[in-house]
């Protein structure tokens, strides 16, 4: 596939490690990544860390670049959304105009520190339902990444574990899907969004085993022929 081909991605929020994990994933995929958050000077701190990381592993030709959150969005064909429970719907009311018609990815888990070991799923279900219902069916709100290690991301590419991916329609979960394969993962439809609550859940229980076992524990689907 030609570069020209590729959706752009942002990274609301991205300045962490689990957005600038993505971030690395999507950038050795070949996609052109926008780093965003409150500040365009935040994003492009990431965006300097991020190139270097590149430089020193050969990797040129590299698409990534900063801006603040809502000038993202704008640009961008598929956004992604990385930031704490607390900050989800301020950053999604923020962005919201720019969101319309696109996909949003939800990477949002609903952790109340600080019992994060702890499954405290919101009264609305799940934080991707409360996404959908803040945003309309015009935006298309896919969830999915909460059960991978940000510290996994981080490596690169990688087939660390698997993604179940959670929306109203079944085309934005398809794209979706491509860009965890684009990441070296396996993506699997998961239903609808109302099945996020799933996998936020997940996540408390994965750092509960993350700490008792002193890993990096992630999912994996069997029983298919894949």
């Amino acid at each position: 596939m030609s570069t020209e081909a590729l959706p752009t991605l942002a990274i609301l929020g991205g300045t962490g490690d689990l957005g600038t994990g993505l971030a690395r994933c999507w950038v050795e995929a070949g996609y052109r990544v926008i780093i965003g958050s409150r500040t365009r000077a935040k994003a492009q701190t990431a965006v300097d860390d991020l190139l270097g990381v590149m430089a020193e592993r050969g990797v040129a030709d590299v698409q990534v670049e900063a801006m603040d959150n809502l000038a993202a969005a704008e640009a961008a064909d598929i956004v992604t959304l990385t930031v704490p429970f607390e900050h989800q719907i301020a950053t999604l009311k923020h962005a919201q105009p720019a969101l319309q018609g696109k996909i949003l990815i939800d990477v949002t888990v609903p952790l109340v520190p600080p019992k994060v070991a702890r499954v405290q799923l919101p009264e609305a279900g799940s934080a991707g339902q409360m996404a959908q219902a803040l945003l309309g069916e015009e935006v298309h709100v896919v969830s999915a990444f909460q059960n991978v290690a940000a510290s996994h991301l981080q490596e690169g590419r990688g087939s660390y574990c698997d993604v179940l991916v959670s929306g109203n329609s079944k085309q934005a979960r398809a794209a979706v899907i491509t860009l965890v394969e684009a990441a070296g993962m396996r993506g699997f439809h998961a239903g609808r969004i109302d099945n996020a609550a799933a996998a936020e859940a997940l996540t408390s229980v994965l750092i509960n085993i993350n700490r008792q076992y002193k890993c990096h524990a992630g999912i994996s689907i069997t029983g298919l022929d894949l």
